[in-house]
C-alpha cells in the first residue's frame, strides 16, 4: 500500500494530508476523502485509510488543523476541534479544500474515475457531513460515530450525497436528541439518508483498544458490521442503486 504525504494550501495555513492507494492496481478507482478523528493525521489514521482503500479506492486523509499542528492526546484535542465545530464556514472551507486536493492529486496521478465519496470518524464524521451540507458533488458520505449537530443546517436541495450514519444508542457524544434533530434537518433538506444504531455501543467503537466507559469503548461486532455496511453502501451509491 502506498501512502504519500501531500502538502497543500488551506487559506493562510499550510496543510499536510496523505494520499493512500494500492499501487499494484492499474484500473482507475473511486476517490474517497477520509476525515480522521479529532487527533488528526496520526499513524492510526493512515492505517485506517489503508483499510478503507484496499484495492477498491484511492483515499485522501484530510488535515483539519494545519501542518505540524496536532493534539498531543485526547486532553488537548477539544482545543483543536471545538473552534471548528462552532464555525461551520471555516470547517466547511477546510474540508472542501481537502476534497479538492484529493481530486486534483489523484487525477494528476491518473488514479481515479468520476466517482466520489467521503467517510469520517468521530470529529471527522461531522466534517464530512458539513461537506455534504455544503453541496459537494459526492455520491455518498458516511459518518461513523460522528458529530451530528451543526450551527448551519442544510438548506433544501443542497445535499447531493446519500448519507449513512452509524452510532451507538448510548453514545453520549451524539445522544438521541442529536440524532432526532439530524433526521428532521435532513428530511427538511430533502436528503437521502440511512442510520444504523447499535444498542449498548458507546462512542469511538471502531477505535481498537479504546476502553473509557461510559463514554467510549471498542466494540468488535459493531465495527465489523459497520465496515461491511459501509462498503456495500458505497458500492450501491457508486452504482446509482440508492
Amino acid at each position: 500500500m502506498n501512502s504519500e504525504s501531500i502538502t497543500y494550501s488551506m487559506g493562510s495555513l499550510a496543510a499536510e494530508g496523505a494520499l493512500v492507494y494500492d499501487e499494484r492496481v492499474s484500473r482507475k478507482r473511486p476517490a474517497v476523502l477520509m476525515a480522521p478523528n479529532w487527533l488528526g493525521l496520526t499513524d492510526k489514521a493512515i492505517a485506517r485509510a489503508e483499510l478503507v482503500a484496499g484495492d477498491r479506492y484511492v483515499v485522501f486523509v484530510a488535515d483539519m488543523y494545519g501542518q505540524g499542528r496536532r493534539p498531543a492526546g485526547f486532553a488537548e484535542a477539544p482545543a483543536f476541534a471545538n473552534p471548528l465545530r462552532e464555525n461551520a464556514i471555516e470547517q466547511r472551507r477546510r474540508i472542501r479544500t481537502a476534497y479538492d486536493t484529493l481530486v486534483a492529486e489523484a487525477s494528476r496521478r491518473n488514479l481515479i474515475d468520476g466517482r466520489r465519496a467521503a467517510i469520517g470518524f468521530c470529529f471527522g464524521g461531522g466534517n464530512v457531513l458539513e461537506l455534504a451540507r455544503d453541496g459537494a458533488d459526492l455520491a455518498a458520505a458516511v459518518s461513523i460515530h460522528g458529530d451530528l449537530k451543526t450551527v448551519a443546517p442544510a438548506k433544501p436541495g443542497t445535499v447531493k450525497a446519500a448519507l449513512l450514519i452509524t452510532h451507538g444508542a448510548p453514545d453520549p457524544i451524539a445522544p438521541k436528541a442529536d440524532r432526532d434533530a439530524f433526521e428532521r434537518e435532513m428530511d427538511a433538506a430533502g436528503a437521502k439518508w440511512q442510520m444504523l444504531v447499535f444498542s449498548g455501543v458507546l462512542h469511538a467503537y471502531t477505535d481498537r483498544g479504546t476502553n473509557n466507559p461510559p463514554v467510549a469503548a471498542w466494540n468488535e461486532p459493531a465495527t465489523r458490521y459497520t465496515y461491511a455496511l459501509t462498503q456495500q453502501f458505497l458500492s450501491d451509491a457508486f452504482a446509482g442503486k440508492l
